[in-house]
């Protein structure tokens, strides 16, 4: 007979940062990236912006492993079908630590972002922490699927809905199926962004967004 326990342990992880918090800050960034990446390379998405302006924190999805089946590059995954809850409970628990470390309590004006698989941490952090955010921006993701829109009633800030009309993971049906829940979960303020590529993050869309902040 196979059974399974479950422990308790103390753990660690890093994150990474981009530009530095001063009094010039005018928005603090807290970006998470997709299956397959490290939080040190998916920071080059957002060089392109004002460094005195934008502060970028980067969390570090917990499961690494070698990517394409070479012991080469390696890549990162936030959770998985199995164990689910388990998984997030750690994610959300790394990320309360960054909120306290990185003081983003008193960002002066905190933006959330998410892309693909980050689109799911994101909001599950949201919903459940209640965080005081000005823009969240979905990049290219699913949203949880337990999520309901009592969940997200405190939420003033805009949301940003962002795709490339090429991507495969976002079909026609994808976004007819997703955009009925995110009106459901998000009835105020919120932006579609199309544009022309792929699943991928567009450095010209995130600098309209952050124009328009």
């Amino acid at each position: 007979m196979i059974n399974e326990k479950e422990v308790s342990y103390q753990t660690r992880n890093t994150y990474s940062m981009l530009n530095e918090r001063t009094a010039k800050t005018k928005n603090v960034w807290v970006v998470f990236h997709g299956i397959g990446y490290l939080s040190r390379y998916f920071l080059k998405y957002f060089r392109h912006l004002n460094p005195d302006e934008n502060y970028f924190i980067a969390p570090q999805a917990p499961s690494r492993y070698y990517l394409n089946g070479k012991y080469e590059h390696v890549g990162a995954s936030w959770a998985t079908r199995d164990n689910t809850e388990i998984d997030i409970e750690n994610v959300m628990a790394y990320l309360d630590e960054i909120y306290k470390t990185e003081d983003l309590e008193n960002a002066p004006n905190l933006i959330l972002f998410g892309y693909s698989q980050g689109v799911s941490v994101v909001t599950r952090w949201l919903a459940r922490r209640k965080l005081n955010c000005s823009h969240l921006i979905l990049n290219s993701g699913r949203l949880p699927n337990e999520l309901k829109a009592s969940d997200f009633a405190f939420f003033e800030g805009k949301v940003s809905f962002v795709y490339g009309t090429e991507d495969p993971y976002v079909n026609r049906e994808f976004i007819e199926n997703e955009e009925k829940k995110i009106r459901e979960l998000f009835p105020k303020n919120l932006k579609f962004v199309p544009f022309d590529g792929g699943h991928e993050v567009n450095k010209d869309v995130i600098q309209q967004i952050t124009e328009e902040n």
